[in-house]
């Protein structure tokens, strides 16, 4: 009976101990959550850009703070310039769309490929792994080679912001915007 009463008497102790700990509390409150502040913080650090952000340029990534200050981008136009207008695939009637023969290299197959199709729409379509991230022509991550001498001879862009001249006459365009005007081979998932 002794050791009954013990471990009652112990089981009693122990409960009122724990709820004294509990009414009164430790004291310990949690700090203020400031990860909304973080973010907004790291927002307005990078640049605004028109496209979705591809991969690294997402909040927090991509250039530091302040690499570009808004108005001073080099690609700005020259007072009394013009903008250059891109390829207006929509433009292109029933009666003037044209097939050509792109090889895919990587693929090892050859398809045939309409002047109003981009390559990456038509490699997608024959379910090939392409590479691509903003699909509007502003980043590389879709980039390909022609062989056979300067991109222009073989393609045109609608939309071209990340290429320069130098690159495309080197036979790399970027697949997102690229629509055939002769048949060649591609190279896919190939950067300047």
């Amino acid at each position: 009976m002794v050791q009954t009463l013990g471990v009652a008497l112990g089981l009693a102790m122990t409960l009122g101990a724990v709820v004294l700990h509990f009414a009164k509390g430790t004291g310990w409150e949690a700090t203020e959550d400031i990860s909304q502040d973080v973010l907004e913080k790291r927002a307005a650090s990078v640049p605004e850009t028109d496209f979705p952000e591809p991969y690294n340029r997402g909040i927090g990534g991509g250039a530091p703070a302040g690499a570009i200050a808004t108005g001073e981008s080099e690609g700005e136009l020259a007072e009394g310039e013009e903008e250059e207008a891109g390829f207006d695939p929509d433009a292109i009637s029933e009666d003037e769309v044209e097939y050509f023969e792109i090889e895919f290299a990587k693929e090892g197959e050859t398809i045939e490929v309409a002047n109003n199709e981009t390559l990456l729409e038509a490699g997608e379509d024959e379910g090939y792994d392409m590479p691509y991230a903003c699909r509007q022509g502003q980043c590389l991550s879709c980039a390909g080679h022609i062989d056979g001498g300067p991109a222009s001879d073989f393609i045109q862009h609608s939309n071209n912001e990340t290429l320069s001249d130098d690159e495309m006459e080197k036979g790399y365009c970027l697949t997102c915007t690229a629509y055939p005007t002769t048949d060649f081979t591609l190279e896919t998932g190939e950067q300047p």
